[in-house]
Formats: C-alpha cells, sequence, structure tokens
C-alpha cells in the first residue's frame, strides 16, 4: 500500500455523507484527501459547488478531478483561501481537527463564513472509546499509522468537549451521533469492569454509551433553526413506489438538522418533538366508512396535519371493488400530495390543497454498462403492463430473430413477457427490491417502456425514464407519458406504434455510440433537473406552509367531511 492510500484512503464516509444538507448550495471540505466526499455528495446534488482544502498535493491532485476547486496547504495558515460572498451551507471537518495544532481557533475563524442557515459537521475520533481505556490499564499507549493512536493526532476530544467548542464558534448545537460500530467487545469490557465502576458512582450503562463509540458525528448550525417533523407510514416495498414517494424523500428531508422524520406503522403514529410543527403523511391509505373516520380522528387528536401521498390514478381502487363515491383518502384528510400536473388535477375535485412533487432521483448511480458494442441489452421490469407489452411483442420477436445474440433482454419479475420472448438471448430475475431493480437496470444499455393510451396511464408518472436515464441506460419508450419529458433522439427514442417500435430499436443497436451520447444527455437532464436534492426546500416549506395554515385548513376539512369532527 502506498503512502498516499495509507494515509489518505479514497473512502466516502457513508455517515457523514447522509447528514451533509441535500440542498446545500456551497460545501467545503476541510482536509478532504483525494475528495471522495465530495464526490459522493455531488451525485446527490449535482448542482452544489463543492470544494476542499488539503494540505498534500498528491491528494490534492486528484480530488481537483473530482471536486469544483482545491486549495492545497496549511488550513491553519490560511483559513478561508476561496471567495463566497453568499456564504458557505456547509462545513465538513471529517477526522481533520484532531490533526490540528489550534483546532479551536480555526472553527471560530471558519464559522464566520457561514450562511444564514449553515451547518458545521464534525466527525471526530472518541477519546473515551474503551480500547483506549483497556489500553492505558494495561500500561500501552503506543502510536500507529492509522485509529485512535494516529501517531499525526495533536488534539483528543470527548463529545462534551467538542460540544463545547462548537458553542465557542458560536454555533447552535444540533445534534450528535455515534457511528456505527461492532459493541461485543464494548460489551464485555465494560461488564468486567462494572463493580469498580459502581464503586466509583459511574452508571455502568451511561459509560458504555460513552465508550463504546469509536467515533461521533456533531452536527451545529449558525443559527437555531425553527424544527419540523414529518412522520410516514409506508407500504410495503413492492417496484419501488414506497421508496420513490416515502423513503428517500424523508430521508432528503432529514438531511437538514431542523427536521425530523420517521416511517411508521399508522397506529405507532406519535409526536416526538412537542413544540414543532407535526405533518403525519399516509402513503396510498385505503380510507372507507367509520374504521376510516376512526383512523383520522385519532390522528386528528394528536394535532397532526394529515396529508395524503398518491401517485395513481383512483380508477384502478374502483376496478378492485372500491366505491370511489365512499372513499375518504382525498377529502377527509388536509392536504394531497402527488406526482404530476395531471393526477393533482384529477384529484382536485376531492381537495383543493394540493402538492405535486414529481419523482425524483436521489443519487445518481456510477454508470456500470456499454462495456461491448457488440451485445446491448434491453431491460424491461415492471408492474401490471401485460395489456400495454402485448401487442408490441411480436416486433421485439422479429427483431431479435434479425440481430440475434447482439440483442440480449433481461427480464424482471414479468415473467409471461420473459415467456413471450421467442429468442434464446434472454434473462429472468423475479422481483427484488428498489435496490437490486436498479442495479440490474444499471447493466442494461436499453430500457423498455410500453404504456398504452389509457386513461389510468395518461396519469403515470415518468419514473421509469429518469431512473433509467440516471443510469445512463437509454429510454426506448412509448408517447403516453414519456413524450412529455424525453426529447425523442436526443434524451430517449419515442415510438407510437409497432411501426416505430421497431424502427427505433433497429437505429439503437446500429449506432451504439450515438446511443450512448443520448443516454449520456438524458443522465444530464436528470443531474440538472430532477434530483431529490431540488426539492428538499420546497417540500419543507410546503409543509410547514400547511402548518401555519391548520386552522383554515381545518375549517375546511370540517366543511368537507362534517362527520370526522362528530
Amino acid at each position: 500500500m502506498s503512502y498516499l492510500q495509507q494515509r489518505y484512503p479514497d473512502f466516502a464516509n457513508p455517515e457523514l455523507l447522509e447528514k451533509i444538507p441535500l440542498a446545500a448550495s456551497t460545501v467545503l471540505d476541510v482536509g478532504c484527501a483525494q475528495g471522495a466526499l465530495g464526490a459522493n455528495y455531488l451525485r446527490r446534488n449535482p448542482r452544489a459547488l463543492v470544494l476542499g482544502i488539503e494540505r498534500n498535493e498528491a491528494a490534492a491532485a486528484i480530488a481537483r478531478q473530482r471536486l469544483r476547486d482545491v486549495y492545497c496547504g496549511d488550513v491553519e495558515a490560511t483559513p478561508m483561501p476561496f471567495d463566497l460572498p453568499g456564504g458557505i451551507d456547509c462545513i465538513i471537518y471529517g477526522d481533520v481537527l484532531e490533526h490540528l495544532v489550534d483546532p479551536w481557533r480555526l472553527v471560530i475563524e471558519q464559522a464566520k463564513y457561514l450562511a444564514p442557515q449553515g451547518t458545521v459537521l464534525v466527525c471526530m475520533p472518541n477519546v473515551e472509546h474503551w480500547s483506549l481505556a483497556a489500553r492505558l490499564l494495561a500500561g500501552q499507549f503506543d502510536y500507529e499509522t492509522q485509529g485512535l493512536l494516529d501517531r499525526a493526532h495533536l488534539r483528543w476530544f470527548t463529545p462534551r468537549m467538542m460540544g463545547q467548542a462548537l458553542t465557542a464558534a458560536g454555533l447552535e448545537l444540533a445534534d450528535v451521533a455515534p457511528r456505527p460500530t461492532e459493541t461485543g467487545e464494548a460489551r464485555r469490557f465494560v461488564a468486567a469492569l462494572t463493580p469498580g465502576l459502581r464503586a466509583l458512582g459511574l452508571d455502568p450503562e451511561e459509560y458504555y454509551r460513552r465508550a463504546a463509540p469509536l467515533q461521533f458525528i456533531w452536527r451545529a448550525r449558525r443559527a437555531a433553526p425553527a424544527r419540523l417533523e414529518v412522520n410516514a407510514t409506508m407500504l410495503a416495498p413492492l417496484g419501488g413506489v414506497s421508496d420513490v414517494r416515502v423513503t428517500l424523500p424523508l430521508r432528503a428531508l432529514r438531511s437538514d438538522s431542523a427536521t425530523y422524520t420517521q416511517i411508521q406503522d399508522e397506529a405507532d403514529l406519535t409526536p416526538h418533538l412537542p413544540d414543532a410543527p407535526r405533518i403525519a403523511v399516509l402513503h396510498r391509505p385505503l380510507l372507507l366508512g367509520e374504521p376510516g373516520l376512526a383512523r383520522l380522528r385519532t390522528l386528528l387528536r394528536q394535532d397532526y396535519v394529515v396529508v395524503s401521498e398518491f401517485d395513481d390514478h383512483p380508477l384502478f381502487m374502483r376496478e378492485r371493488g372500491v366505491d370511489l363515491d365512499a372513499l375518504l383518502t382525498f377529502r377527509a384528510v388536509h392536504a394531497v400530495q402527488t406526482s404530476t400536473p395531471a393526477l393533482a388535477e384529477i384529484l382536485r375535485p376531492e381537495n383543493p390543497e394540493l402538492g405535486v412533487f414529481p419523482n425524483a432521483v436521489f443519487e445518481l448511480p456510477l454508470t456500470r454498462n456499454f462495456r461491448d458494442p457488440d451485445r446491448m441489452t434491453l431491460f424491461f421490469g415492471a408492474l401490471n403492463r401485460g395489456a400495454d407489452w402485448a401487442p408490441l411483442m411480436p416486433v421485439l420477436n422479429e427483431v431479435a430473430g434479425a440481430v440475434g445474440a447482439r440483442l440480449q433482454f433481461h427480464v424482471l419479475h414479468d415473467e409471461a413477457f420473459f415467456q413471450a420472448l421467442d429468442t434464446p438471448h434472454k434473462k429472468f430475475d423475479p422481483i427484488t427490491d428498489y435496490a437490486g431493480y436498479l442495479r440490474m437496470l444499471g447493466t442494461a444499455e436499453i430500457a423498455f417502456m410500453p404504456l398504452a393510451d389509457t386513461p389510468f396511464n395518461r396519469a403515470k408518472s415518468d419514473l421509469k425514464f429518469i431512473e433509467a436515464a440516471a443510469a445512463r441506460v437509454s429510454a426506448l419508450a412509448s408517447d403516453v407519458v414519456y413524450a412529455g419529458t424525453i426529447r425523442d433522439g436526443q434524451t430517449g427514442v419515442i415510438f407510437r406504434d409497432a411501426t416505430e417500435l421497431r424502427a427505433g430499436l433497429l437505429r439503437l443497436l446500429a449506432d451504439p455510440e450515438a446511443m450512448r451520447n443520448m443516454a449520456e444527455a438524458a443522465r444530464l437532464y436528470v443531474a440538472e433537473e430532477r434530483m431529490l436534492a431540488y426539492q428538499v426546500s420546497a417540500r419543507s416549506s410546503w409543509y410547514r406552509s400547511l402548518w401555519a395554515r391548520r386552522d383554515e385548513l381545518n375549517a375546511a376539512l370540517r366543511a368537507r367531511v362534517p362527520a370526522l369532527f362528530e
């Protein structure tokens, strides 16, 4: 292992990455090493200006290829080498302050450059870690090349000491959390010390909480922000809908230290921040009759603003025997959030309080396709699309027969589609979780997206396109829904019938380089326009506005559904 690899491992701390505010415009990584953390953040927020400070020239040279700009030098001598009149939204100290002569002064100096709502993140080794106590008890204190006893460490901190340092810099403490670590040895060590701890008047469990974590992450703000609590229910994950509409948006929101989010069963929904605005998001709830009213009354008694999250045409419920006239899902809640303007207009007669948040990508995946120009894979992974693909199957089989092994098929979940393919060059996988689906999609070059022209389909979103585009996979899509987003021939290929499907597929196969360029353009579109990072502020503002108008919303709710208040 080279010195650079040993001292500056090319690694992005995942817990630290999760805490960088997703909506940050400007991020400064102090001690950025080779820029891995900033590079990973840019896959989540490509619009951000991510800067680094690094004293090792070899590491800084690599970081410059990943970040917007990197200053190589002594940060204590030059605390702010960049001209940032708009301030910094997030300053990151990832295992760096312990290497400095006067870290307290540096934090004070750099905190002056924070934007009004700016955040400071500190990941710090914990000098209270049990392993250090064990070594001292054994008479050992030998420096090492890495870890707690890194010979380059000049300063030592407990979480309490770091909190004091941040407060001294004029910052408001937000939270502190341990990084995950194996705890079995810590438990055994504390158990062995328990008699002595008790003799000293120390609570063994409290000591364990301090001694088990190897590292802690602090979040602090320039000013204490108003808190917001968003609790949500979620249907069992199937096809990615739960991830895209609930899990990932809440993950994006809680990157802001002002926002607390949690996914719970509806029966367990309980506010955790007594004085904060509280929103209950119900994911595709089926609310009918008195049982539905009773569920909503429980939430209203806890002073929740109740939002129904729904991203499909309600016609599908009628097809499953639900009486839409008796449905309370939309009219008996304070507000409804959905994914498309078309769907919003369908739901508006039931409830005029609507928030439209288009489906978006949390993170651009690393690209893994276009490895072999002589073999292209067409991916199909969708639920309940039999009526959409069946009229087009003869064309797929015709092209597959004509090009042979050049066109491979990868089918996820739909066994009927797989069986209908008349080619030996095909692979089938059963349904998987959303991460697995995205991994499979990312190995293909073409994503097949058929939608017949029906009222139900016209209300759908372009999610399949943005998922494929994010992974640099070329879209071969129907005009229904997708023509509103895809620029035909530039960010994908649109077909209106079987004849256009044949021409479009053959065109893609004939010129892999042009196909790849098209896929790159689509990925750029997603990076510029369709990231969840760009919705965080809008979602938070909408929830806060609902809370601010809750008296008005309650009056409107009482007028729509008087029985709810009986």
